[in-house]
């Protein structure tokens, strides 16, 4: 993560600031990250010596919807500042492990469907399908996400790169984007600083920046048109990629319904050379044509 989580809250925070009741709810953000993260509204509102209305109105006066949208991101942001082996630790629970990250899973998605705004995909999609190229910045785990977006975007028809090996071959990309290009930045659990200096970059240059990530800290946000706000807590000591996937997928949906015609014959082509090279109806080795 780029920002401290006093930096976060600091960017969050009226110029006026907050009074009286409310700032008794933000020094417990402050104060009790942990316990504001895995608590209810009503644990939060005790602690701070309010009541629950005054937590959904401070959530408001930072910027959110409400508490659970709130609870969202703090919680990514407190488990950013943890080590792989202290977040291991939170997750410590009832069940096999297994079950517990397959629930997680469930819930992130339950959480993804409630709170996602198709319009900011539809805009996405949009933007891809308009733009020159369009370049995504994914790394370590979260490349995973990157090449089967980029992966299927091209499939429907559009000019999509992903970035996933690291700094050179990042810093060649943002050597060539310019006006007319879209960069989607995608980062989860503890952003990586490169990727805020591409979005930053890439703004600066008149590229169109989103960003699919659990916590955006305000220097990307701030370089980014839409920032979709995807939930990646994971059971163990890395994030969950499953809502991230589900996003990649709903955004490459959308786009093929942008220009059914252009991507109608993208799958074509590319069907007519899967044919040519056997991918098709693939035999078994060894299996003759007669099997």
């Amino acid at each position: 993560m780029t920002d401290s989580f006093e930096d976060w809250l600091g960017a969050r925070t009226p110029e006026r600031g907050l009074r009286g009741k409310a700032a008794a709810v933000l020094e417990v953000l402050r104060s009790q990250p942990r316990r504001a993260s895995f608590g209810s509204a009503g644990e939060l509102a005790q602690l701070a010596g309010v009541n629950v209305a005054t937590v959904t109105r401070t959530a408001q006066a930072l910027g959110f919807a409400g508490w659970p949208a709130l609870q969202q991101e703090l919680r990514a942001r407190y488990l950013s500042s943890l080590s792989a082996g202290q977040v291991a630790a939170e997750h410590r629970g009832t069940g096999t492990p297994s079950s517990r990250s397959l629930r997680r899973d469930l819930d992130n998605l339950a959480l993804l469907n409630r709170r996602l705004d198709e319009a900011v995909l539809l805009t996405i999609a949009e933007a891809i399908a308009t733009a020159r190229r369009t370049v995504i910045v994914a790394d370590g785990s979260y490349a995973a996400i990157g090449l089967a977006l980029a992966h299927n975007a091209r499939l429907a028809g559009y000019p999509v790169t992903a970035v996933t090996t690291g700094d050179a071959e990042l810093a060649n990309a943002m050597a060539t984007i310019g006006a007319g290009d879209v960069l989607i930045a995608i980062s989860f659990w503890r952003l990586y600083e490169s990727t805020v200096l591409a979005a930053n970059e890439a703004r600066s240059r008149g590229v169109r920046v989103f960003a699919l990530t659990d916590a955006a800290s305000p220097a990307l946000a701030e370089a980014a048109e839409e920032v979709v706000m995807v939930p990646a807590e994971g059971e163990a000591f890395f994030p969950s990629l499953t809502a991230g996937l589900a996003v990649a997928q709903a955004l490459v949906t959308q786009l093929a319904a942008v220009d059914p015609a252009r991507t109608g014959a993208s799958i074509e082509a590319a069907e007519a050379m899967w044919a040519k090279f056997g991918l098709l109806h693939r035999r078994p080795a060894g299996q003759s044509p007669a099997h």
